[in-house]
């Protein structure tokens, strides 16, 4: 039986994804879209997003058919974007894991004519 930890906070200075953040810094978007517009990285959300569930490197390379070393890459540009959140998964064995789970449930772009760019990110319920 497996047991977890909440290990990690977003780069963007939310700890409890409860409601919604809105990112306007240039960086920040760029970083978030670049995420979305990796096809692997959409896979790996998409995998996600069957069951809920949090997986760990090895069963989202198995789901969805990505190298192991391509899948940590992934993860970390969606980790890096805000976009996953890590727990430890602790095993009787010794053999502690991360696994991931959506940290972000939609994502909404607007553009404003003053500001620019500007993300909605909402976050699942705790």
């Amino acid at each position: 039986m497996s047991q977890s930890l909440t290990a990690t906070t977003s780069p963007f200075g939310y700890d409890t994804p409860s409601d919604e953040t809105t990112i306007t810094t240039g960086d920040d978007v760029q970083t978030i879209l670049d995420a979305l517009t990796d096809a692997d990285c959409r896979t790996i959300l998409e995998a996600l997003n069957e069951d809920a569930a949090y997986l760990t490197a090895s069963e989202l390379s198995e789901r969805c058919d990505v190298p192991l070393s391509t899948t940590y890459r992934k993860i970390e540009k969606l980790t890096d974007a805000g976009m996953l959140d890590e727990k430890l998964r602790i095993r009787r064995s010794g053999k502690h894991t991360s696994e991931y789970g959506h940290r972000v449930d939609d994502v909404q772009i607007s553009v404003e004519a003053d500001s620019g760019i500007e993300l909605l990110l909402s976050h699942p319920s705790a």
